[in-house]
């Protein structure tokens, strides 16, 4: 039985052998073609090279949009702290509107800015804790609007949650829940003795 394998198969191996795309100049040929060369190669670099330069643009844009927040966080905090936002009696809406102008159209000012302003004893007291839990979500219910007056110590915070669309390559960007991250810009200062 073994013998008839044996000789089955040498028997397709020398029809093989025959075959004209088997031959060995055939295929020396067929190996120093490379019409398709640079196609096949683009297929295979192509996927990671994307997906680095979505990442490198998202990081990017991602610092750049927590550059634009300290920005406004500083220029709009100077309005409390010389007391323009006390003597125009801004509320929490208008310091937001006053906050968006100058931010300009890269954040959703209307839906996704958050804006914290309080008041406190010392410098001490301060609350630095991230206003997150432990689920991921922001929590708000504690944000107010309290400018204080002349001497007085205040915190502007501004937070933003900036949706990641390309966390590829194990960055974990998203800090949040639902692939957001917090943006969060901080001020603190000390009323300037207006009036």
């Amino acid at each position: 039985m073994l013998q008839a394998i044996r000789a089955a198969f040498a028997i397709q191996t020398l029809q093989l052998s025959r075959m004209a795309i088997f031959r060995a100049s055939t295929l020396r040929r067929f190996a120093r073609r490379d019409d398709g060369a640079a196609a096949v190669e683009f297929g295979m670099v192509a996927a990671p090279f994307l997906g680095l330069m979505f990442a490198i643009m998202e990081t990017a844009l991602v610092f750049f949009a927590s550059q634009t927040l300290e920005t406004a966080v500083a220029d709009s905090a100077r309005l409390i702290m010389t007391g323009q936002a006390q003597s125009q009696s801004f509320d929490a809406g208008k310091f937001k509107t006053a906050v968006c102008s100058r931010i300009g159209g890269l954040f959703d000012c209307a839906g996704g800015l958050y804006v914290d302003v309080k008041t406190y004893s010392s410098f001490g007291a301060i609350d630095n804790s991230n206003p997150v839990d432990a689920n991921g979500n922001l929590k708000t219910g504690s944000f107010g609007y309290s400018p204080g007056g002349p001497g007085d110590i205040v915190v502007v915070k501004l937070m933003y949650q900036w949706p990641v669309y390309a966390d590829l390559l194990g960055l974990k960007l998203g800090n949040l829940s639902g692939n957001k991250r917090l943006l969060m810009a901080t001020a603190s200062f000390r009323n300037e003795p207006y009036q």
